[in-house]
């Protein structure tokens, strides 16, 4: 058997196999996520936020408001409202050796959201989203404690980030 025998159908086997990759990209569309011509961006700035009881949830809440509204604040006339529930929990993941005590952890920022339309109370987006942060335990209870706080902020910052983007997709379309 010749090589070109066996090179023959490898070579249309190939140019058969970029033809239908070229065809399938064809059909994608490739836009701005934030383009002006959607409204995407006025669309988040005119969304209003649910009040929260938590200090983390405080912190999801107002990073929202300041991504949403490119800094301007809350909505004064709101078209969409979401429904916002924020936890979180705190995870010793690595044992010390001789003793109980973790000296590395997760904090795990949860929040689920629904997103609204004012004029008739349509849901127009319901989810769940979370963000991880790990975090160092030193020895001293303050620190420990303080790492945690900045552990639930970083972990917070990443789920508001994540839901606004959910909120720039829903708007978007």
């Amino acid at each position: 058997m010749s090589s070109d025998s066996v090179r023959l159908p490898r070579r249309r086997a190939s140019i058969l196999l970029g033809l239908g990759l070229a065809t399938l990209l064809a059909g994608c569309q490739v836009r701005p996520l934030y383009d002006e011509a959607s409204g995407t961006s006025e669309n988040l700035a005119a969304i209003a936020y649910s009040d929260v009881s938590s200090r983390v949830g405080l912190e999801v809440r107002n990073r929202l408001i300041f991504l949403t509204g490119g800094g301007a604040g809350e909505a004064k006339t709101p078209q969409y409202r979401v429904e916002l529930n924020i936890t979180s929990s705190v995870m010793g993941v690595e044992l010390q050796k001789n003793t109980d005590n973790p000296n590395v952890g997760r904090v795990t920022v949860t929040g689920s959201y629904t997103l609204k339309r004012v004029s008739d109370d349509v849901t127009l987006r319901t989810a769940r989203r979370q963000a991880t942060a790990l975090v160092d335990f030193p020895e001293q209870e303050f620190a420990k404690v303080r790492a945690i706080r900045d552990g639930e902020d970083r972990a917070a910052h990443q789920l508001a980030d994540l839901i606004k983007a959910d909120l720039a997709a829903t708007l978007g379309r």
